[in-house]
């Protein structure tokens, strides 16, 4: 009977001691998987208006919103990704450069004469790309009065719009698109055409930025 107990409680015993070292095992293993994430995680956000209205709801009174507001930020850092990506130390083989892609010439435009300082400074290269923006919107203030809100070979035309085609190409060329009707379209040295730009950049509120005959970058 003595044996049999024995044997009993060794056979217990050791049943436990397996199922805790097959535990520990499991636990290791998901404490490890987690830490050993690579890829960036990603959260989908529905843009159906009742759905975006009821979780606004439920967040009741903290004044939190989950709508976008297309305003200057959004609409420059849209910009950024779609020129290199949003990299500050991005050269292409035209030899623009920084976030936003500038020329040299461009930068002497708004009073920048070092491209290694350029290039070395994220901060100078926000400065420069919102003097650039209140550049094109003097130039092509008239042009946005006139055509904004008309479309042209299916475009919308909007301010935003414009001023996303002049970064591109130049105001010149935008001022060629919308007074030919259409008929005259730069296209960049990568095959891009402004009427992307106009198309895909329509509809960002810019009325923070004010038209500048002559910004510099300090």
């Amino acid at each position: 009977m003595i044996k049999k107990c024995s044997y009993f409680i060794v056979t217990a015993s050791a049943i436990a001691l397996i199922t805790m070292a097959f535990k520990g095992v499991e636990t290791t293993l998901i404490t490890n998987d987690y830490y050993k994430v690579s890829e960036p995680l990603a959260y989908n956000v529905s843009t159906n208006d009742r759905v975006l209205s009821e979780i606004n709801e439920e967040l009741g009174e903290t004044n939190f919103s989950i709508e976008t507001t297309n305003t200057f930020i959004d609409f420059k850092e849209a910009l950024a990704v779609k020129e290199s990506d949003g990299d500050y130390k991005a050269v292409n083989s035209y030899g623009y450069m920084g976030k936003y892609q500038f020329g040299k010439g461009t930068l002497k435009f708004i009073g920048l004469k070092s491209t290694q300082d350029f290039l070395n400074n994220p901060a100078l290269q926000e400065k420069a790309f919102v003097a650039y923006v209140q550049k094109n919107k003097w130039i092509l203030r008239r042009e946005i009065q006139k055509y904004a809100g008309k479309t042209i070979r299916g475009i919308l035309i909007t301010e935003s719009g414009i001023l996303a085609a002049a970064h591109l190409g130049g105001a010149g060329s935008v001022q060629d698109f919308l007074r030919s009707n259409g008929n005259v379209s730069f296209v960049d040295g990568y095959g891009t055409d402004i009427k992307t730009y106009l198309k895909a950049f329509a509809n960002y509120d810019l009325t923070t930025i004010k038209a500048e005959k002559n910004p510099k970058v300090i």
